[in-house]
């Protein structure tokens, strides 16, 4: 049976916050005067006003309870129902206008319940708008309740007063059982729903992590729903406590309840037709559109939601894009593209710039009776199409995967690779260094899409998008252990165990290959590395340059965290300041990201150095100049078969016949495709390649190499 309980009239509008969470000596608007910063002064209705305003088919509980600013225009106010303390700022006879939506400034058949309005708001249409601050000229038609709690919490995990544990909500990410569960909280960056949801074994860390949470935000109840000025709401159904930012637009939507729309006048969000969106925070920029449901979910700032997406108990990064697809469980790192009718990830942690093809199916299969599976993927991560996994499998970064249904879990260490699953010879096959041996266009243009594309104004975190860093060279480097200890059995063919969980052998081709790729790439890795440091700080001498880098007794291990790359020791230092409370706030935190950010060229460089000495096996006393000097000449000869890939990898979109016979002519194909001379990319990279031999040529000649 509902439970309909009656109250008198004349209460309606008041008693906003129960007695007894109150404290003493404040009324029940003491939090909204505290909100409410447009700094309109406001004053009781004259007699005249109300007369029109009665004469315009308005009633209020108690005409006394509305306060109007001094340019207030009672005749822009028709046939609205008042109740409680309404305070509405100036009304002028103007119409405000916004993609063809005009709306005539003013307050027309709706009812306002204990409310602040901004000023020339545009009102029509809103049949129940309660405990609400609106800013100025903000535009709101054709919504059925915008209303608050008195206990919102605008998406944020937090209990207010009298409330128990039971009702906080949780973000269940990476593992569909909780056990890696986290809070949301505004501002939430990727690199904190990382640490939270990875290290599970320091107890002491999870429970500061809930501390710093809770002192984020303010247990009293009472706060009221805000809209940001210029913001435009029409034609929603249901907005029940929800923060919206300033210059916000959301058209359609069917239920917005408990979130924080985060929107500015430089980022602004937009929320779009047949949204239902609970529990979430949504970043700045972001874009919401076509019948998209999330349920319990941070969005990063400029990321998007299209095409009846599924988004629920998962964090995704920014400048990200899901649409017409299925993610539960899952934490998201920047850069990701999930856009395909029928794909499905699940209890993942997929650590940015991948790409999710249509039919990929990642978490619908596990290894047990429970549904607790996880499945961990490097940058990079490409499942091509109707790729089908089990949990729990782990791939490095920059692996790709041909179309298959994998019938045991993975885990693949080598980066780089393209793994097939033969089903004609019973096999796993692994191709190490894929990318730079037949698709260095994709791999080279990618990288520099995602730069692009960053739209971040806030660059709190140093995201690494860069194919050749410090995560990739560890990689490397332990691909090339790997590797070396493979034999070769009678016919030539090299097959190793703990590739698959399977009793059939995995096999790895073209392992001679893969190491010598390796080792250039490496050693390509580091000579840019010190070239580039050599040309920023203008280094007389070689001896000047090689006394500027300290020395590493050994190459430091590195973590991705929430896109940027961080030493392992830092992000040890960054859990025991947490621990020990010189980290006492999530802002704190953010403020550490951003000084390793800015140490990061300065320990790259190390690493860089380090791992150029570690592939050539020599000391830095033996690192002389005419060893640079061959590094150089090498770095060369390895940017020019870079080059010369992307041209060739997209060549043969043009020689292919079988790509070719959709055209009748070659004129046809270049007006569909455009000329590859044309091509915009394969020519910046050429550039690139020329300035690059004449840094060189320039270093050599000012050193004398």
């Amino acid at each position: 049976m509902n439970i309909i309980t009656k109250h008198p009239v004349n209460s309606l509008g008041y008693n906003f916050i129960d007695p007894k969470y109150l404290p003493k000596g404040e009324d029940e608007y003491y939090l909204r005067f505290i909100q409410n910063k447009n700094g309109i002064s406001y004053r009781k209705l004259a007699g005249e006003q109300k007369k029109i305003l009665i004469q315009n088919g308005n009633s209020s509980d108690d005409w006394n309870k509305i306060f109007v600013a001094e340019a207030f225009d009672p005749a822009l106010v028709k046939n609205c129902h008042f109740y409680g303390l309404v305070r509405i700022g100036k009304l002028e006879p103007y119409y405000l206008e916004f993609h063809n939506l005009r709306l005539p400034v003013g307050l027309y058949n709706s009812t306002i319940i204990s409310s602040d309005l901004g000023n020339n708001v545009c009102i029509d249409n809103v049949s129940y708008l309660s405990h609400y601050i609106i800013g100025s000229e903000v535009m709101i038609a054709n919504v059925n309740e915008l209303s608050t709690t008195d206990y919102a919490k605008f998406g944020n995990g937090i209990l207010k007063d009298g409330e128990s544990e039971t009702t906080r909500v949780w973000m269940e990410l990476c593992n569909e059982m909780g056990g890696r569960k986290v809070i949301p909280f505004n501002r939430m960056l990727p690199g904190d729903a990382y640490l939270w949801s990875k290290y599970r074994d320091d107890e002491e860390l999870m429970d500061k992590f809930i501390v710093l949470t809770e002192k984020e935000f303010d247990k009293r109840r009472g706060y009221y729903g805000v809209v940001g000025d210029r913001t435009v709401i029409k034609n929603c159904n249901i907005i029940k406590d929800v923060i919206i930012g300033t210059d916000a637009y959301l058209k359609g939507a069917n239920k917005l309840k408990n979130l924080t729309i985060n929107s500015d006048k430089e980022r602004t969000s937009q929320i779009g037709e047949g949204c239902e969106l609970v529990n979430g925070i949504i970043g700045f920029g972001c874009r919401i559109f076509y019948g998209v449901k999330a349920v319990r979910f941070v969005m990063a700032s400029h990321s998007q939601l299209k095409y009846g997406a599924r988004l629920i108990n998962s964090y995704l990064g920014n400048n990200s894009t899901i649409s017409c697809c299925e993610v539960l469980n899952t934490l998201i790192f920047p850069a990701h593209e999930q856009h395909h009718n029928n794909s499905f990830l699940c209890a993942s942690l997929v650590m940015g710039q991948s790409n999710i093809a249509a039919g990929a199916t990642i978490g619908s299969n596990h290894n047990s009776r429970s549904p607790d599976g996880e499945l961990v993927a490097g940058r990079g991560f490409w499942p091509g199409l109707c790729v089908s996994l089990k949990h729990n499998s782990k791939f490095a970064t920059f692996t790709i995967l041909a179309k298959a249904d994998y019938p045991s879990e993975l885990n693949i260490p080598i980066p780089f690779s393209l793994v097939s699953n033969d089903t004609a010879s019973n096999r796993i096959i692994i191709m190490p260094g894929y990318w730079f041996m037949y698709n260095m266009y994709a791999l080279a243009r990618n990288a520099q899409k995602y730069i692009d594309r960053d739209r971040r104004t806030e660059k709190i975190q140093t995201i690494e998008y860069d194919y050749l860093a410090p995560d990739t060279i560890n990689e490397m480097f332990s691909a090339i252990g790997l590797l070396k200890k493979i034999q070769a059995d009678k016919d030539g063919n090299y097959f190793v165990k703990g590739f698959e969980n399977s009793k059939r052998n995995t096999q790895v081709i073209k392992v001679p290959e893969s190491i010598e790729l390796f080792k250039e790439l490496i050693i390509f890795y580091g000579t840019c590395r010190l070239l580039e440091h050599a040309r920023e700080n203008k280094f007389s001498t070689f001896d000047d340059m090689k006394k500027s880098i300290s020395t590493k007794i050994q190459r430091s291990e590195w973590i991705n965290v929430g896109g940027q790359l961080m030493a392992k020791n830092d992000v040890e230092k960054l859990k025991q300041q947490v621990k020990n409370g010189k980290i006492q706030s999530w802002q704190q935190l953010h403020e550490m990201y951003k000084l390793i950010g800015a140490e990061y060229s300065k320990g790259s460089l190390e690493h860089a150095y380090t791992s150029l000495l570690e592939i050539e096996n020599i000391t830095t006393k033996q690192f002389t100049p005419n060893v640079f000097k061959a590094f150089l000449q090498k770095s060369i000869a390895t940017r020019e078969w870079m080059s010369k890939g992307i041209y060739s990898s997209r060549a043969k979109d043009y020689s292919n016949s079988f790509r070719k016979m959709v055209y009748d002519t070659t004129k046809e194909m270049n007006n569909v495709l455009g000329k590859l001379e044309d091509n915009s990319f394969i020519q910046q990279q050429l550039g690139i390649l020329d300035v690059y031999k004449k840094q060189v040529k320039v270093i050599m000649k000012k050193w004398a190499l």
